[in-house]
């Protein structure tokens, strides 16, 4: 774990008291001095979604107190009763107003509309921290608040929220891409200490890798839902049952296996240049499953890339591959 201390010298409002609430202090402890733990904030969460609720939630664990949310949809309301007990629902500048700690927990598209107006409405002051929760954006999408005196910082939570009580304890297996501004040693260290206190592992994310980091989340965990529900939907509609069973182990085993080993993980009909295979699969899908048959392609032609360059796959046999799934001749 990184060194805090200058955190605590950098910004010293925001660390305060005694007590043991952040262990990674410990080593950095002068011997018969207690340990310096961060103060505790006044949150305030904009907006009681599944993110925000959650985050508010794990942060009154950690032992802060958040003072105030805003939320209209009734989804929100109730989820506010129920993770943020007796916390009063309030529009987004009176929030962020009353906050040491303001929790931007908003989609991405509305994220810049919702810092301008509390920064115009002078919702912001030197001295807050002011973080989103957004995969897409580093710091700058904060420069408002930054202008006004405050502390950027992004901290995204790299799980899926339900937004019910079980994503607390999901919180403890998951990772925060902590973003701040560039140089600024104390401000990551600040970002890093919330996520800990969180119960998550802080993982730093530069700013000019902020979109790319976003992208390959996206496409890793988002995508693998749409590519598992094509595959269980083409076993259905084509009479075999109990889809999801059937799937689940593999695909638990190759998720585990390529997480642990790479593309030395990769099996199947492309890694070992079974053109023959190839071939029928591409012919079935195109009568079968033609919604489906492009981006087995796609996912084909980069799979013979990865086998290629891991040597799994020979030079010719990855040629000839190459040419069954670009136009389906027969390399007999």
């Amino acid at each position: 774990m990184r060194s805090y201390s200058r955190a605590i010298v950098r910004y010293p409002r925001l660390w305060s008291g005694t007590g043991t609430s952040l262990g990674v202090f410990e080593h950095e402890r002068p011997l018969g001095h207690a340990v310096t733990r961060p103060a505790r904030l006044a949150v305030g969460v904009v907006s009681a979604g599944r993110v925000g609720s959650v985050l508010g939630a794990a942060l009154t664990r950690a032992g802060h107190t958040v003072v105030a949310a805003s939320g209209i949809s009734e989804a929100s309301v109730r989820r506010a009763e129920r993770l943020l007990p007796e916390v009063p629902l309030l529009p987004s500048d009176e929030v962020a107003a009353r906050a040491d700690l303001v929790l931007l927990a908003l989609p991405d598209d509305t994220l810049a509309t919702m810092v301008g107006g509390l920064a115009a409405t002078g919702s912001f002051r030197a001295g807050q921290i002011v973080a989103h929760t957004s995969g897409a954006h580093g710091v700058d999408i904060l420069r408002p608040a930054t202008e006004l005196g405050a502390l950027p910082l992004a901290l995204h939570p790299v799980m899926t929220f339900t937004g019910r009580e079980e994503d607390l304890e999901r919180m403890a297996s998951c990772s925060v891409g902590v973003t701040a501004t560039e140089g600024d040693e104390a401000a990551w260290n600040v970002g890093e200490a919330l996520t800990v206190e969180m119960g998550a592992e802080p993982v730093r994310i530069p700013e000019a890798t902020r979109a790319l980091y976003h992208a390959a989340l996206a496409h890793g965990a988002n995508h693998l839902i749409t590519l598992v529900a094509d595959c269980a939907e083409m076993l259905r509609e084509n009479g075999v049952g109990n889809a999801e069973r059937l799937l689940g182990p593999l695909l638990s085993a190759a998720l585990d296996n390529v997480l642990r080993h790479g593309d030395r993980a990769l099996t199947g009909p492309v890694a070992r240049g079974d053109t023959g295979t190839v071939r029928t699969h591409l012919r079935v899908l195109a009568e079968r499953a033609p919604d489906v048959a492009p981006s087995y392609q796609t996912l084909a032609r980069r799979t013979v890339v990865r086998a290629r360059e891991s040597g799994l796959l020979g030079a010719d046999a990855a040629a000839e591959i190459g040419n069954v799934l670009d136009d389906g001749r027969d390399t007999r």
